[in-house]
């Protein structure tokens, strides 16, 4: 089937605009009540959001399509995305719903999904969830009166998840004497992180604590890691902490307020992992967009990197088929499957910190010998997707300039899974080249995309 809804993290739109509204809401929590039901015919959802003001009505959306299936639904409210994937497991849920957009402006919002093992649903699941929708086999097998599903509350949801984030930072250390700064995007974490490091023993300088509905990611959080970085040079912080809207992932500011990406967090936690023997199959799985300078890191310490499509799900998906134990993005999803099963920000940051702690060494000291190539991305708004084998002009000068970078340079060609954009990525040993890369090529896909 053609996949009208799902993209590569969900579903995701304007709020109240096709196809993120009420109805597809509730025709979505009715198909997924009924795919998930359990053996006895009951089942229970897990449903959390982030701090959006339209995420009240796509709770309420989804709520109602799961109990007129017959299913019952635990209510988390805010949480961050992992911690929906957290409980979804430890309270023996059939399905964990998140929604959310992510690091998105308000006005978006999006629907994505969990299953009962604390995973994000492969392609053909969603695939079946969509034909449900669309399909007569709902209306045929609503259950009778006596079988309609219930709600309630689960309000001590957010001090289980603590607890876990807690748990997942070794017991003998602590953070007592580390000042850190805390951005929370006034997103799904905005009292869960403050709370975990404040737990550890850490001075925390809260930012983005303070949410309206409205205010998510606006100006904050890890799109916005400036913000950080002049509150640790003001405050002599020794970490500054940038999450995003759903938490998911984290940028980090060194105690000089420079801004570590992904890249940097993988290089410091695979080195220390590996030195640890602690890294499965001593590989990191990583995205096409990870820097060549991490991959070369990496080589020289004997340690592999295999590259997976963007998307923290299929970097999830390659971890679980290799059975590799670590993985992550530049953009700061970092994957620790010895504790979770998606990325989680403050987990992150808890396993740097862990390295931070015990070498007793700032993060600007860390990772030292990741030299980090000249890289640029270029997002080209389309008016629709333009098949890139049919760009064969395009096709053609791309092939050009990746023979002349050669093996220290990249180009990376992708449409976007979330927006109408298309994604031209180029990196090497000189920026004014790569510069010069990335203008001729934007210039011929405007070209042909006409």
């Amino acid at each position: 089937m053609v996949r009208r809804l799902f993209g590569t993290d969900g579903v995701r739109g304007v709020a109240n605009t096709d196809p993120m509204t009420v109805e597809t809401a509730l025709a979505m929590g009715q198909a997924a009540a009924h795919l998930f039901r359990g053996q006895n015919g009951r089942h229970k959802i897990v449903i959390g959001k982030d701090t959006r003001l339209s995420g009240y009505m796509f709770e309420t959306a989804l709520s109602a399509g799961i109990c007129a299936m017959g299913g019952d639904v635990l209510l988390v409210g805010p949480m961050p995305t992992p911690g929906i994937a957290f409980l979804t497991r430890s309270m023996r849920a059939d399905a964990g719903v998140v929604i959310s957009a992510s690091h998105n402006p308000y006005p978006d919002n999006g629907i994505k999904f969990f299953g009962r093992d604390g995973f994000k649903l492969p392609d053909d699941v969603e695939d079946r969830i969509e034909s449900l929708m669309y399909g007569e086999h709902l209306k045929e097998n609503r259950p009778p009166s006596p079988q309609i599903g219930k709600a309630q509350r689960i309000d001590d949801a957010t001090g289980r998840y603590i607890v876990y984030l807690k748990s997942t930072f070794p017991a003998h250390l602590s953070l007592e004497g580390v000042r850190i700064v805390v951005d929370c995007a006034n997103g799904a974490a905005y009292r869960i992180a403050p709370q975990v490091f404040a737990e550890l023993g850490a001075e925390v300088i809260p930012v983005g604590v303070s949410p309206n509905g409205v205010n998510i990611n606006d100006q904050c959080g890890s799109l916005f890691p400036e913000i950080v970085s002049a509150k640790v040079r003001d405050s002599g912080a020794d970490l500054g902490i940038s999450l995003d809207g759903d938490a998911d992932r984290v940028i980090v500011v060194d105690q000089k307020g420079e801004i570590q990406d992904g890249d940097r967090i993988m290089a410091i936690c695979a080195g220390e992992m590996a030195r640890k023997k602690m890294l499965a199959k001593n590989t990191v799985v990583a995205t096409v967009m990870s820097n060549i300078g991490l991959e070369l890191y990496l080589k020289e310490r004997k340690i592999k990197l295999l590259r997976a499509p963007v998307g923290d799900r299929y970097v999830v998906e390659a971890m679980r088929a290799g059975k590799y134990n670590f993985g992550g993005e530049q953009s700061g999803h970092l994957i620790f499957l010895d504790h979770a099963t998606t990325g989680d920000g403050v987990l992150a940051a808890l396993q740097l910190l862990t390295v931070m702690v015990e070498s007793g060494k700032k993060v600007s000291e860390l990772g030292k010998g990741l030299v980090v190539f000249p890289q640029m991305l270029h997002n080209i708004r389309m008016k629709h997707r333009v098949p890139l084998e049919s760009m064969k002009g395009f096709r053609k000068a791309q092939a050009e300039f990746g023979k002349a970078l050669g093996s220290r340079g990249r180009i990376v060609v992708r449409y976007s899974g979330t927006e109408p954009l298309l994604r031209i990525m180029v990196e090497g040993q000189k920026l004014d080249e790569v510069e010069a890369i990335v203008k001729a090529l934007g210039e011929k896909a405007r070209e042909e995309a006409r």
